[in-house]
């Protein structure tokens, strides 16, 4: 296998990493195409392991990268959501490895408040499956410290990330009741279908309005999504589609994508919502939203 070969069967791997340490996709972009760069480089060492060496490439630009994202982004108004990946084509291979990672933006939204390495070894070793000595030499750490990452990662994501895991379809048909109470403004249902210590958060960017923290409560964003129907009547639509993987929705307010939305379920009842409104952050969904047409059928993700 020749070096390109190589790297073009590793690349959806690295993109996936890159993706989950950054929650941006270009910026997972630009990071493989470093990698690519450093790994064609004539100058280059041989390698024992085409895959090690690119993997460790990728985790460190990543961790260098995000260092000086965090510091931007303590600086973001309201709360930063990831990037969505919004109409997941699940016939291409990099699609294809994003999907089997199962990369909720629930947990890429709890992925963000773990230190850069605290994220790297979490990822490495919960989602790639890589041993502790692995996990040493990409990091530069000793396998007791790589533990005590993991460790603590781990910790943290089982306080905050969703504690359910929902069928798809389970939750799929939830969304679709919820999709069509949202278009009519039907609040009995909505309250039905919401948690009462269910969650929204919402990232505007400081490009658009959107709530600066948290919001919690059923009645209360049962309350908003009606205000939202009232305010734009036979101007709102919602369509379903994939979003990172998962059947989300999008938000059309006069015919514009007004926002991209994401769901947490315990199959019977919402308990989270993040709606990604920054217009930077939709720039890429819009390619694909352009593509539906609000009015029309629910498409089936």
């Amino acid at each position: 296998m020749s070096e390109v070969e190589a790297f073009s069967a590793l690349r959806p791997r690295l993109f996936s990493i890159a993706y989950r340490m950054l929650g941006v996709r270009a910026d997972a972009e630009d990071v493989v195409q470093d990698a690519w760069l450093r790994w064609s480089d004539p100058a280059r060492p041989a390698v024992q392991s085409s895959e090690a060496w690119l993997v460790s490439v990728v985790t460190r630009l990543s961790i260098d990268r995000l260092r000086a994202a965090k510091v931007q982004r303590a600086h973001y108004v309201g709360e930063w959501l990831p990037e969505p990946l919004v109409g997941v084509d699940e016939h291409t291979p990099e699609d294809a490895a994003i999907l089997a990672s199962e990369l909720s933006v629930a947990l890429m939204w709890v992925l963000e408040r773990l230190a850069p390495e605290e994220r790297a070894a979490f990822l490495l070793r919960q989602a790639f499956e890589q041993d502790y000595g692995e996990l040493a030499a990409v990091l530069g750490k000793s396998e007791a410290a790589c533990r005590q990452l993991v460790h603590r990662a781990g910790e943290r994501i089982r306080q905050d990330a969703p504690r359910f895991q929902v069928r798809r379809d389970a939750h799929r048909s939830l969304l679709e009741r919820f999709r069509q109470a949202a278009s009519q403004g039907d609040m009995a249902t909505l309250k039905e279908l919401l948690a009462e210590d269910v969650a929204i958060v919402a990232d505007g960017g400081g490009k658009v309005a959107s709530f600066m923290k948290v919001l919690r409560g059923g009645q209360r964003i049962a309350n908003l999504y009606k205000a939202v129907f009232l305010r734009n009547g036979s101007k709102l639509a919602y369509r379903m589609a994939l979003v990172n993987g998962e059947p989300g929705l999008l938000r059309y307010i006069d015919g514009q994508l007004e926002s991209v939305q994401a769901f947490a379920s315990d199959g019977e009842r919402i308990t989270a919502i993040y709606a990604m409104r920054n217009p930077d952050k939709l720039a890429a969904a819009l390619q694909y939203a352009s593509t539906l047409t609000p009015s029309s059928s629910t498409a089936s993700p």
